[in-house]
C-alpha cells in the first residue's frame, strides 16, 4: 500500500512586468532546482492559511488577489513512499511585484511560460504552469476560482 499525504500546498504568483504576464520561480537551496512556492499546512491551518503564510514567509508577498488553480499537483515521492496530493493556487500580484526571498531559495526569476518549463526539471511543475497560463494568463480569470478569505 501507498499512502497519500495531502498536508502540502503549492501556489504559482503571477505579476506584469515590463508589459508581460510572468509566473514567479525560485531556485531552492535543498535540491537546488526551480520551484514556485509550497509548503506544510501546520497545526489547524486550512490550504488558504497555509499558502498565505507560505508567500508570505518565502517571498514577502502580501496576497491581495488568491485563486484556486483547479489543479491538483500530484507525484510519488519514493524516498518517503507517499503519493503527494497537492491543491494549487494562484496569486495575481501587482506589476514588478518585489520578492524578499528567505533562506529557502538563493535566487529568483519572473519567467515567460517558456523560460519557466525551461528552467523546471520535473514533469508535474510543466504540467501546472501550462495549467495556470492557460486559465491564467492566456483567457479571462473566470470570477468561480477566486478564494475568498480573511487576513
Amino acid at each position: 500500500m501507498i499512502p497519500v499525504n495531502t498536508s502540502i500546498v503549492s501556489g504559482v504568483a503571477l505579476s506584469e512586468i515590463d508589459g508581460e504576464m510572468r509566473l514567479l520561480l525560485m531556485k531552492r537551496v535543498k535540491g537546488e532546482f526551480w520551484c514556485h512556492v509550497a509548503g506544510s499546512i501546520e497545526g489547524y491551518e486550512t490550504a488558504v492559511e497555509a499558502i498565505l503564510r507560505e508567500f508570505e514567509e518565502e517571498t514577502q508577498i502580501q496576497v491581495s488577489e488568491l485563486y484556486n488553480a483547479q489543479f491538483l499537483e500530484q507525484f510519488f515521492e519514493p524516498s518517503v513512499n507517499v503519493i503527494e496530493l497537492i491543491p494549487v493556487f494562484v496569486v495575481l500580484c501587482h506589476p514588478h511585484q518585489q520578492v524578499e526571498l528567505n533562506d529557502e531559495h538563493t535566487e529568483y526569476k519572473w519567467c515567460n511560460l517558456s523560460e519557466a518549463l525551461e528552467l523546471a526539471p520535473f514533469p508535474n511543475q510543466h504540467a501546472v504552469y501550462k495549467h495556470v497560463w492557460s486559465y491564467f494568463v492566456d483567457k479571462p480569470i473566470n470570477s468561480l476560482y477566486r478564494v475568498p478569505y480573511h487576513t
